[in-house]
């Protein structure tokens, strides 16, 4: 014991069948675009780097002692592990799953029309947020934590529904992705609001949602002071939109400038064109 907290390695057979599952669909893509070297150009050692390091960070929230913490012992480690898994390894995931890797996937006829469905903003993002708003209801999650087998369905959802959920601004397959950066900045404004009131929630109202936890005495933290610490946690996704705002902001400034050049020297071109005619 350390604080109190358990050191207990839990032994979560279905979360390691995923990672293993995970690894070897990668392989298998990885595989199959050596023997199309022409298309093996999109796949670079940083994908491979970014797929590793997502997989790494899963693996260790999942299958280590802070797994057994979250589910039994602090609310607040709950939420630092989704807020890991959601913010941080999803969008790497999908980085590093460029479209020469996942296109044979998408181009089967049941698996694009599926996409194309749960990837449109909207749906995406109406998902992503009711998934884990449903889950994080008292009695749902309270029966989670009394089931193991039922709580990493939980995380394992939730994560799977923020992979949707980054996909309109990360998505790789841009047949799959078709949004101006204006539009995708109000995504990213407004993706995260529903999440953002109830970490407000979490903080502010002063009650205690989740008495579940058995929050070891060592540490001196009250019930509501750990659901306020993962309600302070779970407002960090909100500053990863606006940090993902900027550079889209940025490359619509630099898309307006492009257009406006374009549009300036067309017009140039006809000024000398009709000069040429008249002198002629």
């Amino acid at each position: 014991m350390f604080f109190g907290l358990s050191l207990v390695w839990p032994f979560n057979p279905g979360v390691l069948l995923f990672l293993l599952l995970l690894i070897a669909f990668y392989l298998l893509g990885l595989r199959g675009l050596r023997h199309h070297p022409a298309q093996s150009d999109g796949v670079e050692r940083r994908h491979i780097m970014a797929f590793c390091v997502a997989l790494g960070l899963m693996a260790l929230v999942l299958l280590t002692p802070i797994d057994t913490i979250a589910r039994t012992q602090l609310f607040s480690v709950h939420m630092a592990q989704l807020v890991l898994l959601t913010t941080l390894c999803a969008p790497l995931l999908l980085y590093a799953s460029p479209a020469a890797l996942l296109r044979p996937l998408t181009e089967l006829v049941g698996v694009r029309t599926m996409l194309r469905v749960l990837t449109r903003p909207l749906v995406a993002s109406v998902l992503f947020n009711l998934l884990f708003l449903l889950w994080h209801a008292p009695r749902i999650l309270h029966s989670a934590l009394d089931n193991s087998t039922l709580y990493h369905v939980q995380v394992l959802s939730i994560f799977l529904a923020a992979l949707l959920n980054w996909w309109p601004l990360l998505g790789s397959v841009h047949e799959l992705r078709r949004m101006a950066y204006p539009i995708q900045m109000l995504y990213a404004f407004f993706d995260g609001q529903p999440v953002d009131i109830f970490a407000f929630i979490l903080v502010f109202t002063g009650v205690t949602l989740f008495p579940f936890y058995a929050i070891p005495p060592e540490l001196g933290l009250s019930t509501f002071a750990d659901q306020a610490v993962g309600g302070a946690l779970l407002l960090v996704p909100g500053f990863v939109d606006l940090v993902v705002m900027t550079p889209l902001f940025f490359r619509w400034l630099g898309q307006i400038e492009k257009q406006t050049k374009t549009a300036d020297e067309e017009r140039l071109e006809e000024y000398e064109y009709e000069e040429d005619e008249v002198q002629a």
